[in-house]
């Protein structure tokens, strides 16, 4: 079987579903076009990766016959649309993680992040269920890239959690790093909230997927979360961090947080701790643990220690990429070996493409995507109302 892809984007997260693609040797594969919002950055995205077909219209994509899967790698806010119309013109679909959210509406007459939250959650549940829908009713796959989900640390926690056979107690996860300088992410209306949503949603995903798997080990049957309770903050907005000469976190956010705590309560009464943040210098944390009645897991996905460098001067390493989000190069620093695989992204695509050549479900699927959207508006909502906010049965209740 021939799948022709085409990718709709051309920034960080495109560059990754390219070489993936390109990493594909077992299916007949080929990146046939792309498309973004330019001339010159699609043409340029396209050259670096050798696409023959450069598109600032995403449409000219979906109108190819020798294209039958899609890559969405655009910001949040375009999310429902663009998969929607990918899923009537017949193609499978990739799409980046969050699977959707709030981004408020056309006719609203404030500003998006005055709405209420429990409104947002509401209105997010209903985009992802048009976007399953949407799929299901054309007879096309819907796929959630959620790397957390793939990576070689979450897989082998997974395994090593069957092998022991115990109970899961709690587990501890946290994405932060020292702020996104996307614009999009800066506005509610585009991204659909802070580092609860851009962040939070890679441990809170792996959380719910370890939960889920547990659940079937056990008795057949996924573990979902009930509850969970919430703060967030704009933690840059301190009077003491204003006041000062330099700041070397990012600080101009718009109407979103830029800190996040949660706690997710699953049925089986086990816990989850979840914390996201762009205020933390040093490069970007990816951490996971577990705690189990018979043992214990911790996973770190950045900073692995397999191999560290040491410059005594910050222009020594000159542009090379040393891991995201680094602050300085200087001093001791933990270069990412392959961060392609050990964040999985490459086996995150791959699993994509055989689902696809092989008619069968992927690991991270569109109901993955829609429980983490539910967490994080429901955590929102939490935060707002100061109580926890029960996701049984609902969209958010007391």
């Amino acid at each position: 079987m021939h799948i022709g892809v085409g990718i709709i984007g051309a920034g960080f997260v495109a560059d990754i579903h390219a070489r993936a693609y390109a990493e594909i040797h077992d299916v007949d594969l080929q990146v046939a076009a792309m498309a973004a919002t330019s001339e010159s950055s699609a043409g340029a995205f396209a050259a670096r990766h050798g696409i023959p077909d450069a598109f600032d219209d995403y449409r000219r994509i979906l109108e190819r016959n020798d294209i039958q899967l899609v890559s969405i790698c655009t910001p949040n806010f375009t999310h429902e649309p663009l998969v929607i119309a990918a899923a009537q013109a017949g193609k499978h679909i990739i799409c980046e993680k969050p699977l959707t959210g709030y981004f408020g509406g056309e006719s609203a007459a404030e500003p998006v992040g005055a709405t209420p939250r429990s409104v947002m959650l509401a209105e997010a549940m209903r985009s992802a269920d048009r976007m399953i829908d949407a799929a299901r009713g054309a007879g096309v796959k819907l796929m959630y890239a959620e790397n957390w989900v793939y990576c070689p640390a979450v897989q082998r926690t997974v395994e090593l959690v069957k092998a022991a056979g115990g109970t899961i107690f709690e587990i501890r996860a946290e994405e932060s790093h020292s702020g996104s300088h996307a614009t999009y992410s800066k506005t509610w209306a585009r991204s659909g909230g802070g580092s609860l949503i851009r962040l939070a949603s890679h441990p809170i995903g792996a959380a719910l997927y370890l939960k889920q798997q547990e659940g079937i080990q056990r008795s057949g049957m996924p573990i979902h979360a009930v509850s969970v309770t919430a703060e967030t903050g704009e933690l840059t907005q301190m009077a003491s961090f204003q006041a000062e000469s330099k700041h070397w976190i990012v600080d101009d956010w718009q109407d979103v947080e830029n800190w996040c705590a949660l706690i997710i309560s699953f049925e089986d009464g086990a816990r989850a701790l979840v914390n996201a943040s762009d205020v933390s210098l040093g490069g970007i944390e990816t951490l996971f643990e577990v705690r189990m009645s018979n043992g214990r897991i911790r996973c770190d996905m950045s900073h692995s220690g397999m191999m560290k460098a040491f410059a005594p001067d910050a222009a020594i390493w000159g542009e090379t990429y040393i891991v995201e989000k680094v602050d300085h190069r200087g001093g001791w620093s933990y270069p990412s070996v392959d961060e392609h695989r050990t964040l999985g992204y490459a086996r995150e695509i791959h699993d994509f493409v055989g689902a696809v050549a092989h008619n069968r479900q992927p690991l991270a699927t569109p109901e993955l995507g829609r429980e983490v959207v539910q967490l994080i508006y429901a955590a929102y909502q939490s935060a707002e109302e100061g109580r926890r906010i029960d996701v049984r049965g609902g969209y958010g209740q007391a």
